[in-house]
């Protein structure tokens, strides 16, 4: 039976998804649990392969499975094999062709900033500090002009597996929150860094870096270099929040 299964994270302490010997992987520690439970398991097939530091409220993986524990049993069975950061969350039968992957129509994220003079050591592997001043109007109209189709070639690395660099974002927008300033981001997929580089070219946009004006802004969509953007957000802040496999 092929198996759907959300998963959290927190992906501190994790080095990606991808299973890579002699690190800690999600993949790793899900496929090793998977193993325990269960004794014919396919390929696990994920969602969305999140980077090292990224973390997941709503991850999806699909994987066949046979000879273990029921469906409905499976949550709470494969959590107590997993470590205190990482858990199923639901567990459901789906068709023999859905793919987690191939299946899913759209991918959302969040990026969490905080604004505070003093960072906060409670929310440091959560939240991005951010001590200086920003434009939120700025920011707002930076956010607007992602959403359509374009090319987001200036917001991934130069080094890349990628062959096409358009997508499809559907929704974008900052919203204040009681941490701060939240960016989410609704595409089709994404490309490998494309959020945390939007999130670092907005937020130096947004603070007077004098490199970058929020008018050339719409430039860097149609297929700038990665030079021509600004830094990269780091991962601590990120987190893939919901799968999207309805029409």
């Amino acid at each position: 039976m092929n198996i759907r299964i959300r998963l959290a994270y927190d992906g501190t302490n994790f080095g990606g998804w991808v299973r890579q010997p002699g690190i800690r992987t999600v993949e790793g520690e899900v496929g090793t649990a998977l193993d325990r439970l269960y004794k014919a398991r396919g390929e696990l097939v994920v969602a969305g392969r999140t980077d090292t530091g990224v973390h997941a409220a709503g991850q999806v993986v699909s994987v066949p499975l046979a000879d273990g524990p029921p469906v409905e049993a499976l949550p709470r069975a494969l959590s107590n094999l997993l470590p205190i950061d990482l858990a199923a969350i639901t567990a459901d039968i789906v068709s023999d062709d859905f793919s987690a992957r191939f299946s899913a129509k759209s991918r959302s994220y969040v990026y969490r900033v905080r604004q505070a003079s003093i960072r906060d050591p409670l929310l440091a592997t959560r939240v991005l500090h951010e001590p200086r001043s920003l434009d939120r109007q700025v920011l707002d109209e930076l956010a607007s002009a992602i959403v359509g189709v374009h090319d987001f070639t200036a917001f991934t690395p130069v080094e890349t597996e990628h062959r096409t660099f358009i997508r499809t974002v559907h929704a974008a927008r900052w919203i204040d929150s009681s941490q701060g300033l939240v960016f989410e981001i609704t595409a089709n997929a994404f490309l490998r860094h494309m959020v945390r580089t939007l999130v670092g070219t907005m937020i130096g946009i947004a603070r007077g870096d004098r490199s970058r004006t929020a008018e050339a802004f719409p430039a860097l969509l149609e297929g700038a270099s990665r030079s021509a953007a600004g830094w990269t957000a780091p991962p601590h802040g990120l987190c893939l929040v919901r799968v999207n496999y309805d029409v």
